[in-house]
């Protein structure tokens, strides 16, 4: 079973979540602004090769924003980053899709059925 991490309001989160029900696919579904990805999600995700640090930050967010960290994401080490978006759901970009071994960041149509289907 697969665990997305969303954002009920999201139209990108419903969106995705609307793809895996019409194929078919079991899902837990987790509010990411109440529970973010782990520390250990996060660097897993690195660490499978797909994305980046940058990748996984929600540049459009508000609070991306407001925090300024297009200015402080070049200055602050990978572990400060992890720590900050660990503990900031609306600093993430969603949905955070995985299965344990595979992630997707974002929702696009085409790497949603070659991941999953």
């Amino acid at each position: 079973m697969l665990t997305v991490y969303q954002y009920p309001k999201c139209s990108t989160c419903r969106n995705a979540l609307k793809h895996l029900d019409a194929a078919g696919i079991q899902y837990k579904a987790i509010d990411i602004t109440e529970k973010p990805p782990s520390k250990a999600t996060l660097k897993a995700i690195l660490k499978a090769g797909e994305y980046t640090l940058k990748d996984l930050f929600n540049k459009s967010g508000v609070l991306y924003r407001e925090m300024k960290m297009k200015d402080k994401l070049p200055k602050i080490s990978e572990a400060e980053a992890i720590t900050l978006l660990a503990e900031n759901g609306k600093l993430i970009k969603r949905p955070i899709v995985t299965d344990g071994k595979k992630f997707t960041v974002g929702f696009k149509k085409e790497v949603f059925e070659e991941t999953w289907g």
